[in-house]
């Protein structure tokens, strides 16, 4: 897992970000420190079925990609 899968990642731009629990400066694909937390991000969704390398569907009825955040999807699980 890297840093952007983690939830507490916040991108400041492409390539790097801060860490919300300690506000440090890290990498995007560094590898998740100890405290990594998924995400809410399609691909981990049990709804998301992947059909391609980056396309899936969402309870097999919408397009989905699988590194879209899911903050606010309701039927998330």
């Amino acid at each position: 897992m890297n840093h952007y899968d983690c939830k507490y990642y916040l991108n400041t731009d492409v390539f790097k970000g801060l860490c919300k629990r300690d506000k440090s400066s890290i990498n995007a694909d560094d590898q998740a420190c100890e405290n990594f937390v998924n995400a809410r991000k399609c691909k981990y969704c049990s709804n998301f079925t992947l059909i391609s390398t980056d396309l899936g569907t969402c309870m097999n009825k919408y397009d989905a990609y699988p590194e879209m955040s899911a903050v606010t999807c309701n039927e998330f699980s």
